[in-house]
């Protein structure tokens, strides 16, 4: 859980996004190459124990410790992670995790996956005030928190099996409404699965399915 003096003491102004950037980066290891574990992963874990089947993808695996979990604990036959950070990649195979290194959804085949897990960077932040290292990478969504987000959800519809889910950790800091309209309109039924409330923002996941005509 985060410690309540991390966020913007209770500002709901303008400023209040930039500070409550300023603490997550700090909380979470700026200074390493990977993404360590916090809430948002071990809301996604949680979900995906319960609700991950057969191959099962955590796109962004980071330090692998969702997919290590999931692969333990959950009813996936086989979990596979990928990371466009080759830093996380290795991390990932040092915790038995089978990781490769790719950009989103892009090298997978189609219909061939039964759950997609990703928690994705969702930050907004300010353009003109890059980090410009891998944990920028991690972290950072664009100005509006879901540039990573929307070629996601464009791509999954492809990637989907029929009967598969995918399982979208959503801030309220990127519009949780927006993304699940983005998804709506890519075919995809979105429900809640998880939520937690903080300080500074609530976090979700949302259960994804393709969503049959009529």
């Amino acid at each position: 859980m985060p410690d309540p003096a991390d966020s913007a003491d209770g500002d709901d102004g303008a400023g209040a996004g930039t500070e409550t950037r300023d603490a997550l980066a700090e909380r979470r290891g700026l200074g390493t190459p990977v993404y360590d574990p916090a809430e948002d992963s071990g809301l996604l874990a949680d979900a995906a124990v319960e609700h991950a089947h057969g191959l099962t993808l955590e796109v962004g695996t980071g330090s692998g410790w969702v997919a290590e979990r999931v692969a333990a604990e959950g009813e996936a036959t086989r979990v596979v992670g990928s990371d466009v950070n080759p830093h996380a990649c290795a991390r990932a195979r040092d915790r038995g995790v089978e990781a490769a290194r790719a950009d989103l959804l892009a090298p997978f085949r189609a219909d061939a996956v039964d759950t997609v897990l990703f928690n994705p960077p969702y930050l907004p932040t300010d353009p003109d005030n890059d980090w410009d290292d891998w944990q920028e990478t991690a972290l950072s969504g664009g100005e509006s928190g879901r540039e990573l987000v929307d070629p996601f959800l464009d791509d999954l519809p492809r990637v989907l099996a029929p009967d598969g889910v995918a399982l979208l950790v959503v801030s309220s800091l990127t519009g949780f409404v927006d993304v699940v309209a983005y998804a709506v309109e890519r075919g995809l039924a979105a429900e809640t699965v998880r939520e937690e409330s903080y300080p500074f923002e609530t976090l979700s996941v949302l259960a994804l399915r393709p969503r049959g005509d009529g």
